[in-house]
């Protein structure tokens, strides 16, 4: 009679773990108890910080209009305002990136929410 183990499976769930946890500070690299514990609150702070994530970029475009639309006289909501008067689709991402990159088109765009709004 052979006694059977589960050392190849359990070593390689062992590695995959540790391997996970690499650059983590003091024991909780290369323990296994303390190991997993680690990985486990490193998986759920990951999860949340990608929804913050889209929350931080979003008012940092918000932030970015904001300044441009006051450079051109106007508040942001006041322009935000004009702009779905006049059924302008354009999304906060590539308004902050015309106010960025092309000042010039975000200035022509910020005239046509001023007048949609006087209309």
């Amino acid at each position: 009679m052979v006694r059977i183990t589960n050392a190849v499976a359990a070593r390689r769930r062992t590695k995959k773990l540790l391997k996970r946890c690499k650059g983590f500070y003091g024991d909780r690299k290369n323990h296994l108890k303390l190991s997993k514990d680690a990985l486990m609150s490193a998986l759920s702070f990951h999860y949340e910080h990608r929804k913050l994530r889209k929350r931080d970029f979003r008012s940092l475009w918000i932030m970015r209009i904001s300044v441009a639309a006051k450079m051109q006289g106007i508040s942001y909501s006041k322009f935000i305002n004009g702009l779905k008067r006049m059924g302008c689709t354009l999304n906060r991402k590539s308004l902050a990136d015309l106010a960025v990159h092309d000042p010039a088109a975000f200035s022509a765009i910020a005239a046509q929410a001023k007048q949609a709004l006087a209309a």
